[in-house]
């Protein structure tokens, strides 16, 4: 490759996004990662593209709105471009409802969502079926959106590493030299960088633990029961998923908090009862101290950029992320929002 346009270090979901719109864009793009391909949390098992409720609108929730509309294209020319799957499916997610009052508040998320999702998703209150793969419900009426989608987080991974590559882009692992601007999407890494070089604390991480079945629901909704995503996979899998912890002695570990996990979601779904148990998952999720993604220029350090902080939505706002951070670095058209700014965590 001759000299590149853009170097993007992290090849984790926000990383390799970024390279792909860069590259299918004509760009010439080095992405450089000194571990492995999603060695962060992008790694996981989950990939849940669920979108918060439909009320008390803000700038994240209707940048994720628009990145989670723009999915189903994203995801569709990675998987042209690799011929490979990305385990994209807009199915929808279920919740039960545990009470009247809940129910009350459901109702008017559904005719919020009839306006703020511009007819293009609904949010429905809907009576429970008795459907083996439904959660089950207190009232007997469940939420049913069919904005949220899924992805398989590894199998995506290596189908944009490969679409990049198919549009004469470089994905090289271990240390390389970075030429042209510098886009840092390394995760908690980059978190603790920015700590340090900022002198006050932006972000942190937050490890999460989660379950993969042997349970064949592919063509079915996800579910959200009491916090925990249960999310069918193509491959005859379901992932569970996740926990949330502030502290931890080993970031890769899995304890009994991953065991109880698995609990309530049988508990939840007694379908998943006599399901296998594959694998047990355990990482570190980047959150930024505004809790929204961390987007833009790198305070004081010319040429270098951030985009950083996805937390638990970051595979949902990648389409998203990848555009506006590909305008600002490329085109020099800054459309990131002001509470996704560095500057926004300080």
């Amino acid at each position: 490759m001759t000299r590149p346009d853009l170097t993007i270090r992290g090849g984790g979901i926000f990383g390799l996004s970024i390279a792909w719109e860069a590259a299918r864009r004509g760009a010439r793009v080095r992405l450089i990662e000194t571990q492995r391909i999603g060695a962060g949390s992008s790694g996981g098992i989950v990939g849940a593209l669920a979108p918060h409720v439909p009320e008390n609108w803000n700038e994240k929730k209707a940048f994720q709105l628009e990145s989670l509309l723009m999915a189903e294209h994203f995801w569709a020319e990675v998987a042209g471009a690799s011929g490979l799957p990305t385990g994209y499916a807009r199915l929808g997610r279920l919740q039960p409802l545990e009470s009247a009052e809940a129910i009350s508040r459901a109702e008017a998320r559904r005719a919020e969502a009839e306006v703020l999702w511009q007819g293009q998703a609904v949010w429905l209150v809907i009576p429970a079926t008795g459907a083996a793969w439904e959660p089950a419900s207190p009232t007997g009426v469940l939420i049913h959106d069919t904005l949220s989608a899924r992805l398989h987080p590894r199998r995506a991974a290596a189908a944009l590493v490969a679409a990049i590559r198919a549009r004469g882009g470089e994905v090289l692992l271990g240390e390389a030299e970075a030429h042209g601007p510098v886009i840092w999407a390394t995760g908690l890494e980059g978190l603790l960088a920015l700590n340090a070089d900022l002198g006050r604390k932006v972000g942190a991480g937050v490890k999460g633990q989660a379950v993969l079945l042997a349970h064949d629901a592919s063509n079915l909704p996800q579910m959200q029961v009491d916090g925990l995503h249960i999310v069918p996979h193509e491959d005859g899998t379901v992932a569970i998923g996740s926990t949330s912890e502030n502290q931890w002695d080993d970031p890769v570990s899995v304890d009994a908090q991953c065991d109880a996990l698995l609990e309530r979601a049988r508990a939840a779904v007694p379908v998943l009862q006599g399901a296998r148990v594959l694998e047990r998952w355990a990482g570190i999720r980047p959150r930024a101290r505004s809790r929204a993604p961390m987007l833009g220029a790198w305070p004081g350090r010319p040429g270098a950029f951030v985009a950083n902080g996805g937390f638990k939505i970051g595979f949902g706002m990648a389409p998203k992320v990848a555009q506006v951070m590909v305008d600002l670095v490329l085109d020099g058209q800054d459309r990131v929002p002001d509470g996704f700014r560095v500057e926004a965590s300080l």
